[in-house]
């Protein structure tokens, strides 16, 4: 039988065929070591175990967040040969196993998203009052998007959802998540708010939401978010990413909208304060013009009783300088063609005077002119 002979690049190429078949997609869990990242793109890093280790490549955009040699996750990708670095494990996604290996990494992104600003409190937006449309990112058929709408019709009604149907757990999960925000964002009317949720699980269910690329999708999103994950101790680095974070699904249906019944009988409140207020101020005024009425009217009687007592003054005075008064005293009143005389040097001697007393005038001549003294 003649045996199978292959030049270096066909032996690659064969295998490569085999694995593809054989082992499309492999998931390998373990230590890793030899960690580094080059040119800011391409990843390299090993994973062992106490008998063995291999070879993994792939690029940052793959990585959930920042790594370290020593730290055990689970990765998901495809062997390969290649014709010159010899066999490795192309990743797709990498997922730190256990919680304190999901917690360390959190931490490590943490620090390195904070010292960037991305959880800046000055970053975060506030929500519209009463949101008329809602782009809501979960599982469709999840607890949680049936709690969310329960809770947000109960409350208020008549929102729009604009729903994107997504993975909220495993592999796929961050892509789907990111891939959502990112069309809901590109639509050329967006909601005015963005919900991302899910309910409760374990921390490894969670994981998801401590993805590099999902948190900085949250922060840059152009639409306002909200973000709601897990139970109420549960805190992913999503929802310190977003402008508003929410307990629970629940609790991020009650923050976005009121409770209608509760403002109506605000409302109903409101309105019986502003009815007291009028009656309140009418009264006031009602009672103000009255007193203005009453002060008005002693006014008047005042100045109509301090008015007749001057007429009566002036009326004295009058009748007191009244010409005819004086005649009737035993005045008389001496005048030369028309004219009043006050002093003797005033007529001549045989002029003709006109002597007016109080009953009738006489006509005199002037016969002698005495002057006093």
């Amino acid at each position: 039988m003649q045996e199978l002979v292959f030049t270096p690049a066909d032996f690659v190429a064969a295998i490569n065929q085999t694995l593809e078949f054989a082992y499309p997609s492999v998931i390998i869990e373990g230590e890793i070591s030899s960690f580094k990242v080059s040119k800011n793109r391409w990843v390299y890093f090993d994973l062992k175990d106490e008998e063995a280790s291999v070879r993994f490549f792939g690029t940052v955009y793959s990585l959930p967040g920042p790594l370290e040699d020593g730290m055990t996750v689970r990765v998901v990708g495809s062997p390969s040969l290649h014709a010159r670095f010899g066999f490795s494990v192309n990743f797709r996604s990498i997922l730190p196993v256990g919680e304190g290996e999901l917690k360390k990494a959190a931490d490590l992104l943490f620090k390195k998203l904070a010292a960037e600003g991305l959880f800046a409190p000055e970053r975060k937006r506030p929500l519209p009052a009463i949101p008329q449309t809602i782009g809501l990112v979960t599982a469709a058929d999840s607890a949680a998007a049936a709690d969310f709408n329960k809770i947000l019709n109960e409350r208020w009604g008549g929102v729009e959802i604009l729903l994107a149907d997504v993975y909220v757990q495993g592999e796929q999960a961050p892509t789907q998540i990111v891939q959502a925000i990112e069309h809901i964002n590109g639509l050329s009317e967006i909601p005015e708010v963005l919900v991302i949720t899910r309910g409760g699980g374990s921390a490894e269910d969670l994981a998801a939401f401590n993805n590099e690329r999902l948190v900085r999708a949250v922060a840059a999103s152009r639409i306002p978010t909200l973000v709601a994950i897990g139970h109420e101790v549960d805190t992913s680095l999503s929802e310190l990413a977003a402008d508003l974070r929410a307990s629970t699904p629940t609790n991020a249906a009650q923050l976005l909208v009121p409770d209608k019944k509760h403002e109506q009988i605000v409302l109903a409140n409101v309105r019986l304060s502003i009815q007291q207020s009028l009656e309140s101020v009418q009264k006031e005024a009602l009672q103000e013009v009255k007193n203005q009425r009453e002060f008005l009217s002693r006014h008047l009687t005042n100045l109509s009783a301090n008015e007749l007592e001057k007429i009566r003054s002036t009326r004295k005075l009058v009748k007191l300088y009244d010409p005819r008064a004086l005649l009737k005293r035993g005045y008389a009143l001496v005048s030369v063609n028309g004219k009043f005389v006050k002093s003797i040097a005033q007529v001549k001697t045989a002029e003709r005077l006109s002597i007016k007393l109080a009953d009738g005038t006489i006509k005199a001549n002037v016969q002698e002119i005495l002057k006093d003294g």
